[in-house]
């Protein structure tokens, strides 16, 4: 029987209640595949420094490396907007990312034929999407020096070494492999020297992976061809500020943020988590949708532990629940036979494993 042990971060907002459902469905797998799981919890964002005066404790720190994966809820509100920008929530997670080394963000974007009717799309635009974006995430200007600002002018640099293309680059072609082999690789290389960078190393790399297929696209272009004609995406390579703001487009596709889960993957370590913040206009209520943070859980299934069976089997379940109309509030219109509260799809997720 294989043991893992996971870092439980639930954070604020709806975080503890998607991510106690994600355990809940972990627990059900577990039985069903002969697996164990131990689970350790550790603070970070508003809730980290309610308690510690720092949204990323260094036990936090500790803990996740000391772990075999990371289990992430979400972190932030309004409660915390006025403090120094140091200590606010979005502070700790950038250290968080930069201190565990998780340089890959993986954002998939499924439309389910269920929910085809969910998206703000016409259906033949939107039936059959799958694509992967995959973005660099501790690098770029949110990361780059010098920054700062005056009265009058703040400034951020944009920065990549070669090294970190590099190794992003070879992470979407890795992926690529396993889906239709193509790679779109986003930049805005003919304004910035640093995505003309960016672009002459992918290509480099490209040569290494003659089955797959390179394009280029201009990040303007993307964001429009995204809602034009999201199925000629397979595998989407961006640098940070550009994927973060793409990977967030791509997410509406499928109609609500709350569907569409992410990996965060390091040398060391990855941090699995929904793509949706923490929503503490709805915290408590009980009708945050858990179905991102247990397909994230099934990410991690697979690419931390290579538990491909595992994961499959969460995978057939939240679509099995989709398919028999179990719906949470955010898709209520959506030919719902039953709108469950945030456990209820739990359990019922976790039901379907346990047959």
């Amino acid at each position: 029987m294989k043991s893992y042990k996971i870092a439980l971060i639930k954070g604020d907002g709806i975080g503890p209640e998607i991510i106690d459902e994600a355990v809940k469905v972990l627990d059900a797998v577990a039985s069903c595949c002969e697996l164990t799981f131990s689970y350790e919890e550790a603070l970070m964002g508003g809730c980290a420094y309610d308690f510690s005066g720092d949204p990323l404790p260094q036990e936090t720190i500790n803990i996740s490396l000391n772990s075999d994966a990371v289990l992430f809820g979400a972190i932030g509100g309004t409660k915390w907007d006025n403090l120094p920008r140091e200590k606010r929530p979005e502070s700790g997670l950038l250290r968080f990312r930069k201190e565990l080394g998780v340089y890959a963000n993986l954002r998939p974007a499924v439309v389910y034929d269920e929910l085809v009717n969910a998206s703000s799309l016409k259906p033949n635009i939107v039936k059959g999407v799958d694509l992967m974006v995959v973005r660099e995430l501790i690098g770029g200007i949110y990361f780059g020096e010098p920054k700062g600002r005056t009265q009058d002018k703040g400034w951020n640099t944009m920065v990549y070494t070669r090294d970190e293309i590099v190794r992003i680059a070879h992470q979407a072609f890795k992926i690529a492999m396993t889906r239709s082999k193509k790679v779109c690789s986003i930049d805005k290389a003919n304004v910035l020297d640093v995505s003309q960078l960016w672009r002459d190393v992918v290509t480099e790399i490209a040569e290494q992976y003659p089955e797959v297929e390179l394009s280029h696209m201009y990040v303007d272009n993307a964001a429009m061809q995204l809602i034009r004609d999201p199925k000629q995406f397979d595998v989407m390579l961006t640098g940070n500020i550009f994927g973060d703001i793409l990977s967030d487009e791509a997410s509406m596709l499928s109609g609500s943020i709350g569907l569409l889960p992410s990996a965060s993957i390091g040398a060391k370590i990855g941090v699995y988590e929904p793509i949706h913040g923490s929503a503490p206009d709805i915290a408590g209520q009980g009708i945050a949708n858990p179905i991102a943070t247990i397909a994230s859980a099934s990410m991690m299934l697979r690419y931390a532990f290579g538990e491909i069976i595992a994961a499959n089997k969460i995978d057939d379940a939240i679509k099995r629940a989709l398919s028999e109309g179990y719906r949470t509030q955010d898709l209520a219109q959506f030919d719902a036979k039953e709108v469950c509260s945030t456990s209820e799809m739990g359990s019922i997720i976790a039901n379907y494993i346990a047959r």
